[in-house]
């Protein structure tokens, strides 16, 4: 791969931030220095230290968000924004600007739909706060267990996407749980996907984390699990069944052992609740019968649109894009 190789690709630089008034112009002019031909977006998500002007002042189009969240900020830009390629970055200056060449030229010598910059800390420094290196860890092994595909860093905010993953995806997370969202994303349509190591900094001074570690992380386990029911609901909503009906059989075997004794059914109420929890066991396992067409169906829908894209390699023969032009 040479290095001009991605020359000619339509790129843009995504950057949602709020409250990065210390940080972003030298996040800017990183990603400007490292992709000098690519466009560099900024989008304000409700921020009063002067983010937006500091992004301008650096060279940034910004634009705004006013519902806060990244998972809001990152659908706005996806459906606002035209290019072949997005790069997909944070705007508190802790990612390797540097290394968007050769994601970017990654994406394109594979043809891939999303590279991911796997973080690694920087000599010296301990970027993750404590907590997020074992979360991140259980975050990835739930969704190759669930979904499958070999992703490391399910929790990476640097990713770079091709046009026709970007404006596929119907995305409905609202905060940071949007980075799994898009692996299981890929995982589920099983597109081509690739990780590259990024060294990762800690925030420069004056920057403030938006990070929690356990309300993120159970924000994260709640998102795979709601993912886990819109992509396979057989298998989740077998789970619960599964539950009810084990409930139902415990419950059940000491009344049948003492109708086989006695030949009396004497605690009506525990038999009544017996047969309301095989009901509901029986109800959750149709549930997930029906709804896995439904699912079925809409993977079908999301496959059409992404194929209605043309592929990195193809936007990069046509010079710009089946479609896609500088907003």
């Amino acid at each position: 791969m040479t290095p001009d190789s991605a020359a000619g690709l339509d790129v843009a630089v995504l950057l949602p931030c709020r409250n990065e008034a210390e940080t972003i112009t030298g996040v800017v002019g990183a990603f400007r220095a490292a992709l000098p031909d690519a466009r560099c977006y900024v989008y304000d998500n409700a921020s009063t230290d002067g983010t937006a002007e500091a992004a301008a002042a650096a060279g940034a189009e910004v634009r705004s968000e006013p519902v806060a969240g990244k998972g809001n900020v990152v659908r706005r830009m996806f459906m606002d924004v035209e290019a072949d390629a997005y790069v997909l970055a944070d705007g508190d200056g802790t990612y390797e600007a540097a290394a968007a060449p050769r994601m970017v030229e990654r994406l394109v010598a594979g043809n891939l739909d999303m590279v991911v910059g796997t973080r690694v800390d920087a000599a010296g420094q301990r970027a993750r706060r404590r907590g997020h290196g074992p979360g991140n860890a259980l975050l990835g092994w739930l969704v190759r267990a669930q979904f499958g595909g070999g992703f490391t860093d399910v929790s990476s905010g640097y990713r770079v996407l091709s046009r026709r993953l970007v404006k596929s995806i119907p995305i409905t997370s609202r905060q940071f749980e949007i980075e799994p969202e898009l692996t299981v994303h890929c995982a589920h349509l099983r597109l081509p996907c690739a990780e590259m190591p990024t060294r990762y900094v800690e925030r420069p001074p004056g920057g403030e984390s938006k990070l929690g570690t356990m309300r993120d992380g159970r924000r994260a386990l709640l998102a795979i699990a709601l993912l886990v029911r819109d992509v396979y609901p057989i298998r989740f909503f077998s789970i619960i069944g599964a539950a009810f009906a084990l409930a139902a059989l415990g419950l059940a075997i000491p009344l049948f052992l003492t109708w086989l004794e006695s030949g009396l059914v004497p605690r009506f109420p525990t038999a009544i609740l017996c047969v309301g929890l095989g009901v509901v066991a029986c109800s959750a396992f149709l549930a997930g019968l029906v709804l896995d067409g439904v699912s079925q169906s809409l993977r079908q829908t999301k496959l059409l649109e992404y194929m209605r894209h043309p592929s990195v390699r193809e936007a990069l023969a046509r010079g710009r894009g089946d479609g896609a032009h500088g907003d």
